[in-house]
């Protein structure tokens, strides 16, 4: 067992600017010189030959819309009070999915559909009705498919709730982040605890199963005792799943985090604290800790996902569906073949421009190598089982070799247990999953960066 000390210089240790992983190679090391938007058609192609009608495919669509702007968030958002952007937009999302269902050639059979932002409660329910039902005109439903979607507590209705319930939805989460009146004061995102107690009895009185709560530690303010009382009061809605953040501070990409400084956040050894102290008191209410940041309860498909081997990691985050072809719609979305990654324009303009044109709106991508794929292959293991396994005869990649040898350092400070066909992450380096996998990035480590790319993994 290790001392308070060991552990805090533990922390400050692998503090350092990591990938989060939902890719590999991650977005920032795609070779898109060699990428090309007839490539990436025939990947599509090639993948929903190989998967779609045992696996299904998913689907993610991103609905960028925001009524105010929330100064920790790190996604592509558009702040706007005007709701009559939501038609066209709309329209625009239904024209692209129409040019996937030409490379498709035969009708798709849908495992997930997941609605992500912004904030999709943004758009009236009638609205995101329009959308669903135009998705899922010229499509089948896999009988195992989980429809979801990401909301906020200050703006989604009863109405927004029985409309997605009738169209398939099952699964709702809700972005808290803090309850603390300070901290949502300063990263804008303010929603009572009777907001978020509404919408998580209405869900379930609805027939919601699966109910998240997004939370975060290392928020600007926050503190032990804000922390402590915020997941208390989680406690008494129990959601069936709660993601548990570190908070990303990325300002020289999202310009809204410069509201607050440096020093207003946690130092090393504070987040620590606030993480050790999150995860003990989340385990204490009976939630079971899932891959990285995920905590869920017995009951919840995500749990059981874990214990079968089932668990899945993609851009949407861990999931218990497995599918080789997730198509991404609306701007900034990312696609992934398996084969190939692929992204959408980041303006809304630009977006609407390109789909009105019939051309498919990716700007850029990455079709992946054979040492791509296996590195792929290890790094999902080890952040969805924990484990992974060496085959030097059909991996003879000196980049593997290089990465086992990195890893050595990780095994002498106990995070993994390592030998020379395997690795299994032990309890205490259930933390630093993304040291792991750094450990095994081929791409990163022969491309150094020259400026921080990613948030710090502590």
């Amino acid at each position: 067992m290790l001392t308070k000390q060991q552990q805090t210089d533990k922390a400050e240790k692998y503090n350092v600017a990591a990938p989060r992983y939902t890719s590999y190679p991650t977005v920032p090391y795609w070779d898109i010189e060699k990428f090309s938007a007839d490539l990436w058609k025939d990947s599509v192609k090639l993948s929903f030959n190989e998967s779609n009608k045992e696996d299904g495919i998913s689907i993610y669509i991103h609905l960028p819309f925001c009524e105010s702007l929330c100064t920790y968030c790190g996604c592509n958002t558009r702040i706007t009070k005007n709701h009559k952007v939501e038609e066209p937009y709309i329209q625009a999302v239904l024209k692209e999915w129409q040019q996937y269902l030409k490379i498709f050639g035969s009708k798709p059979v849908i495992r997930e559909i997941h609605l992500g932002g912004g904030t999709p409660t943004f758009f009236s329910a009638e609205n995101l009705q329009l959308l669903i039902n135009g998705i899922l005109t010229n499509a089948e439903i896999h009988p195992g498919a989980e429809f979801s979607f990401e909301a906020h507590p200050g703006n989604t209705t009863e109405l927004h709730l029985k409309t997605l319930f009738d169209l398939g939805f099952r699964r709702l989460s809700l972005g808290i982040q803090d309850f603390d009146p300070k901290v949502q004061f300063i990263i804008n995102r303010i929603q009572s605890y009777e907001q978020v107690e509404q919408a998580t009895n209405s869900a379930r009185a609805i027939g919601y199963t699966s109910v998240n709560f997004d939370l975060i530690y290392g928020l600007p303010l926050q503190t032990m005792s804000g922390l402590t009382e915020t997941i208390s009061l989680v406690g008494q809605l129990m959601p069936d799943r709660i993601a548990f953040y570190s908070y990303a501070h990325v300002p020289w990409l999202k310009p809204g985090q410069r509201h607050y400084t440096e020093n207003d956040l946690p130092d090393a050894a504070a987040k620590q604290k606030l993480y050790e102290t999150g995860r003990s008191l989340l385990k204490s209410y009976g939630y079971y800790e899932i891959g990285m940041d995920h905590f869920a309860l017995p009951g919840d498909s995500l749990y059981q996902a874990s214990v079968t081997g089932r668990l899945h990691r993609n851009f949407m985050g861990y999931t218990h569906q497995y599918t080789e072809l997730m198509i991404g719609l609306g701007v900034s979305s990312i696609s992934d073949s398996w084969y190939a990654f692929a992204q959408n324009v980041k303006k809304v303009e630009d977006y609407i421009e390109l789909v009105n044109h019939d051309k498919l709106p990716v700007f850029k991508g990455h079709i992946l190598t054979r040492e791509d794929l296996v590195i792929r292959r290890h790094i999902l293991d080890i952040m969805c089982k924990g484990e992974t396994r060496w085959n030097y005869h059909n991996e003879p990649f000196e980049s593997i070799f290089a990465g086992i040898e990195r890893l050595q350092t990780l095994a002498h400070d106990g995070l993994i247990e390592l030998n020379s066909w395997s690795l299994k992450v032990t309890p205490e380096g259930k933390r630093y999953l993304r040291n792991i996998c750094m450990a095994l990035d081929a791409r990163l480590w022969k491309n150094q960066p020259t400026s921080q790319l990613f948030s710090m993994a502590g």
